[in-house]
């Protein structure tokens, strides 16, 4: 469920960098919501529901897969809390603009270059995770 939150969040942000501000501002004010209604729940849930699932499993929760994934979801997740504070100062910015105060878009750019690279471990990781929940490697 992050995922998939986060990929489609993602691509819907990123494919909005190349068209008309009215364009970009909606998708960031689209994006900084949905991260909101969406992201947000599941970083809480999926935990949640993965203790539950390992515990009805009936596996150690300090197999050597398991703490892989923790640590992984936890790198996700520290890249993803600086993600959002970038997606709001985007928003700011491109709500500054629209009101027409200024606009630096070298700034904007800066931002946008560092939620991008933010994006890729917390993406990799999560497809890691991904990748361990269904082999449940026996290292």
């Amino acid at each position: 469920m992050l995922f998939g939150t986060g990929l489609g969040i993602a691509f819907f942000f990123w494919s909005a960098r190349r068209i008309d501000d009215a364009s970009r501002l909606f998708a960031a004010r689209t994006t900084v919501r949905a991260d909101v209604l969406f992201t947000l729940p599941a970083v809480i849930l999926q935990p949640l529901s993965g203790a539950w699932l390992v515990h009805s499993a009936g596996i150690d929760p300090r197999t050597t897969w398991l703490l892989i994934s923790y640590g992984l979801y936890i790198l996700a997740g520290l890249c993803w809390l600086p993600v959002v504070w970038l997606q709001v100062q985007m928003k700011d910015m491109l709500e500054a603009k629209a009101a027409g105060g200024s606009f630096d878009e070298g700034a904007f750019q800066r931002l946008r270059k560092m939620w991008f690279l933010l994006g890729w471990p917390a993406f990799l990781g999560l497809v890691f995770v991904f990748w361990l929940m269904v082999t449940k490697p026996s290292w």
